[in-house]
């Protein structure tokens, strides 16, 4: 892999995307649904910015700072959410979030640290 260096948060990001599916999933089986309305819309969003960050710390995209934070910030409010449910699934979901937030939020200090253009590929 071009960018080790992001291995753990790429890790962490594709854990929580499949925790927030699992959870998403879960909670659609819940006997009151309705209740569960909020943790699977955040569900489903950070799945997918997780999955995004993944791709662009892969990729060695220039973006990738401000996309871990974004991703850290839902990681955030998800499993402030999650973590309202006593579910075992929401709470595996709320765990994987907190790991995730704080991979990002490491990630993004470590690419600030770097030199402009690093990462970025020749055009």
């Amino acid at each position: 892999m071009q960018n080790q260096q992001f291995e753990s948060c790429i890790e962490a990001c594709n854990d929580c995307a499949d925790a927030c599916d699992m959870c998403a999933a879960a909670c659609l089986q819940e006997e009151d649904v309705k209740m569960m309305a909020r943790c699977i819309a955040l569900d489903i969003d950070c799945a997918q910015l997780c999955r995004l960050a993944a791709s662009v710390m892969a990729r060695g995209g220039e973006a990738a700072s401000a996309i871990c934070q974004a991703c850290a910030e839902v990681c955030d409010m998800c499993a402030e959410e999650c973590g309202k449910h006593q579910m075992q699934h929401c709470q595996a979901c709320a765990d994987a979030c907190r790991r995730c937030a704080a991979e990002c939020r490491r990630m993004g200090s470590m690419s600030k640290a770097q030199p402009a253009g690093m990462g970025a590929g020749a055009h």
